[in-house]
């Protein structure tokens, strides 16, 4: 998702297995870094993504983990630098965002209980959830005016 409309930017479905999440991240990352070569990319994630071989990749991907801290009993793989700053708190704030999209999904969309088998038809049915979300979106973008000052 980008954080300045709420637009889903890519969208896929893996097989859990406690990893498959932020192998997911680092492929969408590298389609982005493949689109936008130059471009200042920052990633938002909760505790889940707070690992320090995810965080290490990252930065060597020149992505800036904005990925929220998780110092339960331990010590987080985000530096404090990166942690302290304005956009990192902003960040945290707009990753709320995504769940807005997954609850459409959800409720509006045919997320909820899945009519097809396979990880393919699946990913196909979330992709397109998704896009629809997306379109949604962007009516409502569209409907919000800027008030003239007078």
């Amino acid at each position: 998702m980008e954080n300045r409309n709420g637009l889903i930017v890519n969208a896929t479905v893996t097989q859990a297995d406690g990893y498959a999440e932020r192998v997911a991240a680092k492929a969408m990352i590298n389609a982005t870094r493949q689109a936008h070569p130059e471009a200042a990319i920052t990633l938002g994630a909760d505790k889940g993504y707070d690992a320090a071989e995810f965080i290490a990749e990252l930065q060597k991907m020149q992505v800036t983990p904005h990925v929220a801290q998780n110092k339960s009993g331990r010590r987080s793989a985000v530096p404090d630098e990166i942690a302290q700053t304005d956009g990192y708190g902003m960040s945290m704030q707009c990753r709320k965002r995504i769940e807005q999209g997954f609850g459409w999904a959800k409720t509006i969309g045919q997320i909820r209980q899945v009519m097809v088998r396979g990880l393919q038809r699946v990913d196909q049915m979330f992709v397109l959830n998704m896009a629809a979300y997306n379109l949604v979106r962007m009516r409502s973008l569209g409907q919000v005016r800027p008030q003239e000052a007078g």
